[in-house]
Parts: C-alpha cells; structure tokens; sequence
C-alpha cells in the first residue's frame, strides 16, 4: 500500500507542478524499494493493457497473503478466479482490436481520396513523394532503406532517421505491406505507405506500441536494391 500512495503521492505533485521533492525520494530509493517499485509498474502496466478493473485494497491484501503463505482462498476458487480474469482480458483485448481496425478502416476510406493517394487491390494505399529512376525490386531481393514509422496518431514507433542509419533486409522477410509496396518503387524513391492491418501487424500486434489491429503509416525511401544471388 505504501508503493502505491507513494506513486499516487508523485501523480499529484506532477499535476501540480512540483516535481521536485517526488523526484528527489524516488532517487533515495534503496534497491529493494527500486525493485518494488519497477514490480509494481510493471503491474500497473499489464492490468492497463488488459484493462483490468483492479480493487487495489484487496489486490495489495492478496499480495501480503501470498508472501505470508496465508491463502484465503480454495483451489477451485483460484481456478474460478483465473478463468474469470483470462475471460475478462480477452473481452477487453476483443474490444480494442475491434476499435483499432474500425479506426484504421474509418482512417483508409477517407484517405484513398486524397491528392496523389493511390490504392492497391490489396488494399495498400501509397503516395509518391519523390520518384526515383533506378532498378525495382523483386520479393527475392535485398533493400536498403531510410524510413520512419508512425501510428494514425502521429506516434513514431520506429525510425531509422532516428538511429543515424539505413537497414538491410530481403524484402520477402518483412510485413506484407512492405513486401507490395517498395516492388513499386524504383531506387531514390521515396513514397508513403498506409498499411491495413491485414497487411501489417494484423491480430498480433507487435511490441508495446503497434497494437493488434492497426493501421501503420511508414515514410520510405529506396537507396539500394540488392538482387538474390
């Protein structure tokens, strides 16, 4: 309980402006308490991601009873608990994803029908920014590129502008997205790829950031084209 007034106790003074004496006990913290803290946010994490309704009273009573080898509860009690809660966070994962694609969908229909946007019979759409005149890939072969991947939020979740360099990669080894579209391209290309989700990450997800179902939007330029050998 008292980790969880402490971060409660830290949110309210961020709020408020004053930081500083929050910021000032979190760094006299001593490795357990580090540990205990980075537990607990770990926690908190996954019961938002799931989208847990969590009663933090008896979730911290739980907690000492577990240390304490105190369990209150019968076998068949647990099990019912656990079935409920794997029941729960698959609704809400559901849910989410529903969203998710419902947005992406609401996102392309508008889209396509913007200036320069063209769409593939895949459902790919794309935009040309700069049309280059070298060689076209095959799926076969390797590519070299600069790119910078963003969410419909403008969320950057990757980018090798980023990391000061391009990447290498055969484009037959990379989300289906990416394999259609840069085939397009010709070498000092650069276009802009909106990626359903059934042609990026699709149910999956992948990562913290790119969740199931979604809709990516990737900046990418075409520097080399490497044929299989």
């Amino acid at each position: 309980m008292k980790k969880l007034l402490l971060i409660l106790v830290c949110a309210m003074l961020a709020s408020c402006g004053h930081t500083s004496k929050a910021q000032n006990e979190m760094k006299e913290m001593t490795d357990d308490q580090k540990m205990s803290y980075a537990l607990g946010v770990n926690s908190g994490e996954q019961f938002r991601n799931l989208g847990l309704n969590i009663d933090f009273d008896i979730f911290m009573k739980g907690i000492k009873d577990g240390i304490a080898n105190s369990n209150q509860f019968s076998q068949e009690e647990m099990q019912a608990a656990f079935a409920y809660l794997e029941k729960q966070a698959r609704a809400n994962q559901d849910k989410a994803m529903n969203d998710e694609k419902a947005a992406g969908a609401a996102f392309l229909a508008k889209n396509k029908n913007e200036a320069g946007v063209k769409e593939t019979e895949s459902g790919l759409q794309y935009k040309v920014v700069k049309e280059g005149t070298g060689k076209k890939p095959l799926a076969t072969d390797k590519v070299k590129v600069h790119y910078k991947g963003t969410l419909l939020d403008g969320t950057v979740f990757d980018s090798s502008y980023d990391r000061g360099e391009p990447i290498t990669f055969p484009l037959n080894g990379v989300i289906k997205g990416w394999t259609e579209g840069l085939q397009l391209m010709s070498e000092g290309s650069k276009y802009i790829l909106y990626i359903p989700s059934d042609l990026g990450y699709g149910d999956r997800g992948a990562g913290a950031q790119i969740k199931p179902g979604a809709t990516l939007i990737f900046e990418v330029e075409l520097l080399e084209v490497n044929p299989a050998n």
